[in-house]
């Protein structure tokens, strides 16, 4: 059976970035990507790249997620967006809280994920399929483990179809949260996040950075090939291999990859899943 995928991108911010994206995506395209997601700054800082890229998909015949967060914004311009979307055919949004932009001390009308999905379907009905994001890890800035927990369940409640998660290298961490939530009553489809490793450093600042852990015993390991980036290619590549291969013999409905506009790190492990 084909494995349903996605995949997400950030909006580049040169015109040599938008060709290379450009180039990027038709190889993906190959995969059958159930839908390409694009990445929205904090703040509404790149409103109007991450627009600008979801057309180009949606005109080439691709379904486009792209992201929308609350933080910093009012439902005025937040209403703006939707209706630029719905114009444009889209038919499904991620919705997220988003960082409060740095210098910014107001977080706007919205504070949280579920108001912003709560507005959404006020106002478009069920036109957009709403994706949220999910913590197997659970998020940096929660006070407490079944607080993230709450947090999730109101962002279904208020009316999400289903959840991507951050990403991570732990499946039981993964297996674990699912469990959790279909114990509290939540039962939409919750895709893993899937990264995929092609340098260590910037892999190890990142997770820093987000919260997503990675294991001690795989910190080492890539620490002892040092600069030798094809021994941490190959041994990333085992490694990602294995967790999707883990995730989906355990029941996860699909995977969403973080492809930080790269092609040949998801193309190979997809190729290895067949």
């Amino acid at each position: 059976m084909k494995t349903e995928l996605s995949i997400e991108f950030f909006p580049p911010q040169t015109p040599e970035g938008l060709e290379k994206l450009r180039a990027t995506r038709a190889k993906l395209a190959a995969l059958e990507p159930e839908f390409f997601s694009v990445t929205f700054g904090a703040g509404g800082s790149t409103r109007e790249r991450t627009f600008a890229v979801v057309k180009e998909i949606a005109a080439e015949g691709f379904a486009a997620a792209p992201h929308l967060s609350c933080i910093g914004s009012t439902r005025d311009n937040i209403r703006e967006i939707l209706a630029q979307y719905k114009a444009a055919g889209i038919r499904r949004i991620v919705a997220l809280r988003g960082d409060l932009p740095s210098g910014m001390a107001e977080a706007g009308e919205f504070r949280y994920a579920n108001e912003l999905v709560e507005f959404i379907r006020g106002e478009t009905g069920d036109h957009f399929r709403l994706e949220v994001a999910a913590y197997p890890e659970w998020h940096p800035q929660a006070r407490s483990p079944r607080d993230d927990l709450e947090n999730f369940v109101r962002k279904v409640k208020a009316g999400a179809d289903s959840a991507i998660t951050q990403y991570f290298y732990n499946p039981d961490a993964y297996f674990h949260f699912v469990d959790e939530v279909r114990a509290l009553g939540v039962d939409v489809p919750i895709v893993p996040g899937i990264m995929p490793i092609g340098s260590f450093s910037k892999l190890a600042r990142f997770s820093d950075a987000c919260g997503a852990e990675i294991p001690r015993w795989m910190r080492k390991k890539f620490e002892s090939f040092g600069d030798d980036s094809a021994s941490i290619r190959a041994f990333g590549l085992d490694m990602v291999g294995e967790l999707c291969r883990r995730l989906l013999a355990g029941g996860a409905p699909g995977l969403h990859f973080y492809c930080m506009n790269q092609a040949s790190l998801t193309t190979e492990i997809c190729m290895r899943l067949e």
